[in-house]
């Protein structure tokens, strides 16, 4: 089978035919040079490297820490802190629901004790730091901000990213809080109070990445991340914000996979078609509004549990993607991490799989290197039109809100990935060691095991936190929140006054959730 994820049949060869309608200047351009389709930046790699950010986060912010530590000494170049389940969804981990679920998908954060541990002996003016962190983001955020207060940092040195991209949680992921507007308004909130306090901090990332895990298409991914990119700027625009106060920072975050060519022109087409949405369509006046920077995670779900060393191979394959298509800071994902967490050994490896490509390659001596190939440009045309007429429908359907309530955007995920998976267990596709090259494997392969007693001690710590704190103090602050969140007035200095005095996760976002409301998911 011959096709791309979007059902595009792979002509056997390419030729200068199909390509000979390209205005190079329109389409192309020099590198650095607006629509940016060749990278963001006239020198890319020959200048540095990009920014290699493992994602790293379990059990109690004291494990993690140690992990940071071991990454930072093994020549990684930025943090990238995966917070557990009830974290992401604005719960203390001694809540009901939290049973069974602490540390472990990521470390648990309960109050600004836990982030104080996290970062503890990491210099928070030294580092970039990423937060997957998307329905409490601007809790943590802020937390983030008060521990380095508490370094004696100022805040507006600090460099990194929070995701804060709700939109795509009801696409694609699920951790949602609140109903889309209040969730819409916090995240205005947040990046209004980043353009002024925090302003090296990238205050939205938009993510394709958890789109493209759910089973969308190469097409999908792009399309529906860059719609919600869009709808994030109107709805500041909305709110008589200067755009151009908030787009330099605004980022974005894709998946690769294995199609090493689809994905590279994927990235290409990505860059074009925003540039020309921020310029053109919402009329963004500063050059550094129209730049598509973006992270790369090689795919999770290309990740197989059979025959796991093959993952080593797949991860390198979706890392060259992601350098020869002009990625600004790439995660590669450990070859164990389809069994567990993964384990340290695991980790490093995946660490010079990219320490590799960046310093015994000839990949950074030159930018796109792939550009002017016939197929790379055919594609990467072909990707751009096919997410033009995607982001057709969603205006045609009143814009993301209202696809989302429709459930437009989520049952074409759906289908996409019913395709992919029959495709798989049709033998259409080729999995090497799933469903051709099988093997008889070994059963006690060593894994990382989570201790049994996380959640009893991270329960332990937060009830003494809340013995010790001023409870009178972190009242009149949640009681402050609530009235504001009743108001258009910016949330952010008043969350950031509850965290200060050790107020909970819970407590905070439990403040909204009585105010917002709680978003139920539409059935279609």
């Amino acid at each position: 089978m011959y096709s791309t994820s979007y059902d595009k049949e792979f002509k056997q060869v390419y030729t200068p035919y199909d390509i000979e309608n390209v205005n190079y200047e329109q389409s192309l351009g020099e590198p650095g040079q607006f629509p940016f389709t060749r990278g963001i930046h006239d020198t890319m790699y020959r200048r540095k490297p990009w920014t290699m950010r493992q994602y790293a986060g379990f059990g109690t912010a004291e494990e993690t820490n140690k992990r940071f530590h071991y990454l930072l000494q093994q020549g990684q170049t930025g943090l990238s802190v995966a917070f557990d389940l009830p974290t992401q969804m604005g719960r203390d981990s001694d809540h009901k629901l939290c049973n069974g679920e602490v540390g472990k998908t990521g470390v648990a954060i309960d109050t600004l004790a836990d982030m104080e541990e996290l970062f503890a002996g990491i210099p928070l003016d030294k580092v970039s730091t990423s937060m997957t962190i998307n329905s409490p983001a601007s809790v943590l955020l802020l937390m983030y901000a008060a521990v380095a207060e508490k370094q004696g940092v100022n805040i507006k040195d600090l460099q990194g990213t929070i995701q804060n991209d709700i939109l795509k949680e009801y696409i694609a992921r699920n951790t949602f809080i609140y109903p889309p507007k209040p969730s819409l308004r916090l995240i205005v909130d947040t990046c209004t109070y980043c353009s002024q306090y925090l302003p090296k901090w990238n205050s939205l990332s938009v993510s394709g990445y958890h789109i493209r895990e759910a089973g969308s298409t190469s097409v999908q991914e792009i399309a529906f991340t860059l719609a919600n990119g869009k709808t994030y700027l109107l709805a500041l625009k909305e709110k008589g914000i200067d755009i151009d106060s908030v787009a330099p920072r605004l980022s974005f975050f894709f998946s690769a996979t294995s199609s090493l060519l689809e994905e590279i022109a994927k990235f290409r087409a990505a860059r074009r078609l925003w540039a020309n949405i921020t310029k053109n369509e919402l009329e963004a006046k500063n050059p550094k509004s129209w730049l598509l920077r973006f992270h790369c995670q090689t795919g999770g779900s290309t990740l197989t549990s059979k025959q796991i060393e093959n993952n080593i191979v797949r991860t390198t394959i979706e890392a060259l993607a992601a350098v020869l298509g002009g990625a600004q800071s790439i995660h590669t994902n450990s070859h164990d991490e389809a069994l567990s967490l993964p384990s340290e050994s695991a980790v490093r490896t995946a660490l010079r799989i990219q320490q590799i490509i960046a310093h015994e390659t000839d990949l950074t001596f030159t930018v796109d290197p792939v550009g002017g190939s016939y197929a790379i440009e055919s594609l990467t045309n072909t990707i751009e039109e096919e997410a033009k007429i995607y982001m057709k429908k969603i205006d045609e359907k009143g814009g993301v809100l209202n696809a989302i309530e429709e459930g437009y955007l989520q049952k074409e995920i759906q289908e996409s990935a019913y395709k992919h998976q029959c495709r798989i267990e049709n033998n259409q596709q080729i999995v090497v060691g799933v469903n051709k090259f099988i093997i008889d494997e070994e059963k006690n392969l060593k894994i990382y095991k989570q201790n049994s007693e996380v959640e009893y001690k991270q329960n332990q710590k937060l009830q003494k936190i809340k013995k010790i704190r001023d409870n009178t103090c972190v009242k009149e602050k949640l009681d402050i929140i609530k009235k504001i969140a009743a108001t258009d007035e910016n949330l952010m200095p008043y969350i950031f006054d509850a965290v200060k005095v050790y107020s909970t996760i819970g407590e905070i976002c439990d403040v909204l959730r009585e105010v917002f409301g709680v978003y139920k998911e539409v059935r279609w």
